[in-house]
């Protein structure tokens, strides 16, 4: 009989935490739209900016600009449910994205929360993520990472969470928005599972030939997935915030405006 080789090592407890967090956010009832936005005009606002200045833009703060300006004008896209009968819509949005900070002499993604986004410029959202950046991660994050909460509590905490708006608000923000492009180059989709109301999930950047006025151009095509949870959001609202968010990034909303503070 042939052997076989192999090794068994301890299951990191970092992973613990994503693992109970996945458990929870599977009881959602989400949605997924997949699209692809014209990114050419805002990142060649930023290339420019950068060959005129040496500062290199956000490309994370521009989406999160846009994404509370298209949440702002309805915010029942962020709302969440107490209980069965009631729904708490909030004014601030608050948006949360992973940003990569020191954890225990580590660089690694922890999520940061951008609070009152939508009152927020693009500079504004832009200085705060690149703070964050350099900041060492707080305790409780850093607890959670590193595993060393009981499970039953991480459980516990997930589960609290997802039945307390103000809770799920206080800790991970009204919605979220992650990068799966950092990982490769071209297009590509996430498919998250997401315990948020509205989580937003950008993809890859490709050269793709597109029709601008009638001829065909090769753009910048940004790939994304809108993730909502379809207890709160039906299909028609959520068809509409699409096109409006789409509208705002394809227009560069807030970097034209803001260059001038740079």
């Amino acid at each position: 009989m042939k052997s076989v080789n192999y090794q068994v090592v301890p299951y990191p407890k970092s992973r613990q935490p994503i693992v109970d967090y996945l458990t929870v956010a599977r009881s959602k009832h989400t949605i997924h739209g997949i699209l692809e936005f014209d990114v050419t005009a805002p990142r060649q606002v930023m290339r420019e900016h950068k060959t005129r200045t040496g500062e290199s833009l956000s490309f994370t703060a521009f989406i999160i600009c846009c994404l509370a300006k298209a949440i702002d004008e309805n915010k029942k896209l962020h709302a969440y449910r107490r209980g069965r009968n009631w729904l708490v819509i909030y004014d601030e949005v608050d948006i949360s994205t992973p940003v990569e900070r020191e954890v225990k002499g580590h660089r690694i993604g922890t999520p940061y929360v951008v609070r009152s986004a939508n009152a927020k410029t693009f500079r504004e959202i832009h200085r705060e993520i690149r703070i964050a950046q350099v900041e060492e991660a707080g305790a409780h994050t850093r607890m959670q990472r590193s595993g060393l909460l009981p499970n039953a509590l991480t459980r516990l905490f997930w589960m609290l969470l997802a039945i307390s708006p103000h809770l799920k608000k206080k800790y991970t923000g009204t919605v979220g928005i992650t990068a799966v492009g950092m990982f490769g180059k071209g297009a590509g989709w996430g498919i998250p599972i997401t315990d948020y109301t509205l989580q937003v999930t950008l993809g890859g950047i490709a050269e793709k030939p597109w029709v601008v006025d009638g001829r065909i151009e090769v753009r910048d095509i940004l790939s994304l997935t809108l993730s909502f949870d379809h207890d709160v959001v039906d299909g028609a609202p959520a068809a509409r915030f699409a096109q409006r968010f789409k509208e705002l990034v394809e227009s560069g909303y807030g970097l034209i405006t803001d260059q001038g503070d740079g």
